[in-house]
């Protein structure tokens, strides 16, 4: 029987988004920080949480790594109030990063702890983005628990998209809104470092290789891009890169998460330009 929390939580309006992936470096956390930036940037209210307990990093990519002196596991044990938790961002008004905990081990996190945090967050938030592991342990399980909505993030190759495959029979079966009868967790694919070239040449997947496979709605196809470990490394979310064809794909992301109906760009190989082609180099 569902406690009380858990049951005012599906009453709320807020969007519980998971990013979830099986595989481990696929770009979940720079996807979660990406698309949280991105509705910041349209005017919501969101949050993002660090299920990572004990290799936390979203921190890192959102540039705030200094700022954290309490984390989701403190307020779950009580040690603090989300209030002491949160951190805000500098570049954004409506934009909040709850870190996860370095120092603790994923047994830190309960299914009544997480649910009464998530349950707050909704309360103030229009979004809480949580930031899933990679895998079908603990805190993966717990990401995903309450969701509403999944972003499942692959990248072009078979051992990638397996993976993600199983992840949707989990969403499947081991949510809230699986176990209570309600509508399924509503899911989108995102495929990260794609790359054109390769696909030609038969070294990856390619788009229509991975709907087929994963038979779900397709969210963004992000390029790969030297602008995301740059962005990572300065501790800013890639979307901010408006110049970077991976902050435009993560942009157009979010917009057709909010519902908007814009064409897949950046899935053919580019053309060389003029001085390219004369030169045989970047332009």
């Amino acid at each position: 029987m569902p406690t009380l929390p858990y049951i005012l939580g599906l009453i709320t309006l807020a969007k519980i988004l998971v990013v979830t992936s099986g595989k481990g470096g696929v770009g979940k956390t720079t996807t979660s920080a990406a698309i949280g930036t991105g509705l910041a940037l349209r005017g919501h209210k969101t949050v993002i949480v660090d299920f990572d307990v004990g290799l936390r990093n979203l921190d890192l990519i959102m540039g705030c790594e200094r700022r954290v002196v309490y984390d989701f596991v403190n307020v779950i044990n009580g040690e603090a109030t989300l209030t002491q938790a949160l951190i805000k961002d500098k570049r954004l008004e409506n934009l909040y990063v709850l870190a996860a905990s370095q120092t603790r081990d994923k047994d830190a996190l309960t299914q009544e702890g997480v649910g009464k945090v998530i349950d707050e967050l909704s309360k103030t938030f229009e979004y809480v983005i949580c930031d899933s592991p990679a895998g079908i342990e603990k805190g993966a399980h717990l990401a995903m628990y309450f969701a509403d909505e999944a972003i499942v993030v692959t990248n072009p190759e078979v051992s990638s998209v397996r993976d993600s495959d199983r992840m949707l029979g989990l969403l499947a079966s081991k949510s809230r809104r699986a176990e209570q009868g309600l509508d399924p967790i509503k899911e989108r694919l995102l495929l990260t470092r794609y790359n054109p070239e390769r696909v030609t040449k038969g070294e990856m997947l390619g788009v229509e290789d991975v709907e087929e496979i994963l038979a779900i709605n397709l969210l963004g196809v992000i390029p790969e891009s030297q602008a995301v470990l740059k962005a990572s490394n300065q501790g800013v979310p890639v979307i901010l890169d408006e110049q970077s064809d991976a902050g435009q794909a993560y942009s157009d992301a979010v917009d057709r998460l909010l519902g908007k109906d814009l064409a897949h760009r950046f899935l053919d190989v580019k053309k060389p330009g003029f001085l390219q082609r004369l030169f045989g180099g970047r332009e």
